[in-house]
């Protein structure tokens, strides 16, 4: 069972876990979960990031340690993390890692109302989706070789390691399941599901 949170926006680990390294100011936690790809996993942007911050201030998780300005821009205050904000990155993050939690993917629930359609186009569109998720197989492999021709740490590519998998898991699927529509014999297709939607248009 997850915890309740006082904040449940997983952009308020990332902070966490950005200023275990060193107090932060907002502009500069921004710039690190973008350099280092972080904006891939876990949606942000400068509003968002600074309602965070506020956030997990509020809630004693991080304290303001130092405000200054640099000539004729606005002031920046870097934040420190406390010991409340320690205790919670760790026991955020060890249930994230421990615990399987039920999502809803799009892609879950249109497949579980895809006989709504008629399985002619279903076939067109998932052979669209193929190409998309194969174009965004080839970018993610770019990606992960250019990192790994850079000697990025292996730790700190398990993120895309995880995703290959997830997306070779769905184009195989993808596959899999136009197969079982198309196929001569005994595909989907030619059965039911054609039948009712012969039905509808008669």
């Amino acid at each position: 069972m997850t915890t309740k949170r006082k904040v449940g926006n997983l952009l308020g680990l990332a902070v966490l876990s950005y200023l275990l390294m060193r107090p932060m100011h907002p502009y500069e936690l921004s710039k690190a979960l973008r350099d280092n790809g972080d904006a891939r996993s876990i949606k942000f942007n400068h509003g968002s990031l600074y309602m965070v911050v506020g956030q997990l201030a509020k809630a004693g998780f991080i304290t303001e340690q130092e405000t200054s300005r640099d000539g004729a821009r606005p002031e920046r205050t870097v934040y420190a993390l406390t010991e409340a904000g320690r205790a919670e990155q760790r026991d955020w993050l060890r249930e994230l890692v421990e615990l399987p939690e039920h999502e809803y993917p799009h892609f879950v629930a249109a497949l579980s109302l895809v006989s709504a359609l008629p399985p002619d186009e279903v076939v067109d569109l998932l052979n669209r989706r193929l190409d998309r998720l194969t174009g965004d197989r080839r970018s993610t492999q770019d990606n992960y070789d250019e990192a790994v021709g850079n000697d990025v740490h292996p730790l700190f590519l398990v993120e895309e390691e995880y995703r290959l998998a997830m997306l070779d898991a769905e184009i195989a699927f993808v596959r899999r399941f136009i197969e079982r529509i198309t196929d001569p014999v005994a595909g989907w297709g030619a059965g039911l599901w054609a039948a009712f939607h012969e039905g509808e248009r008669s």
